[in-house]
């Protein structure tokens, strides 16, 4: 769990080293909310919203960092703790079975 004061910069540090094809799953203290984050290139994310809003984004490196602001704003506006699960190789769609479930 990383605090929503310094998640930003720890997240953007985490995804540079993101291997292509991996995958990191962003979720509220309760888990109803989440962002999908993948490595589709080398300099190219996939992010999927799915929460108060369903969006989908392809957005470059340089772009994440905007993105990823306004999306833990929109997402997470009282949360204090994100929850920040490392999927692996993951396709997007799959997400991983046998998470807890409050």
């Amino acid at each position: 769990m990383l605090d929503k004061a310094t998640a930003l910069p720890a997240l953007l540090r985490k995804l540079e080293k993101l291997p292509q094809g991996h995958a990191l799953d962003l979720r509220t203290y309760k888990r109803n909310r989440s962002v999908l984050i993948r490595r589709t290139g080398t300099d190219a994310f996939a992010v999927t919203e799915d929460g108060f809003h369903q969006e989908d984004f392809s957005v470059p490196l340089s772009g994440l960092k905007k993105l990823l602001r306004t999306l833990l704003k929109r997402e997470f506006p009282r949360s204090t703790k994100i929850r920040v699960y490392d999927l692996g190789a993951a396709d997007g769609q799959d997400l991983p079975a046998g998470r807890k479930v409050i």
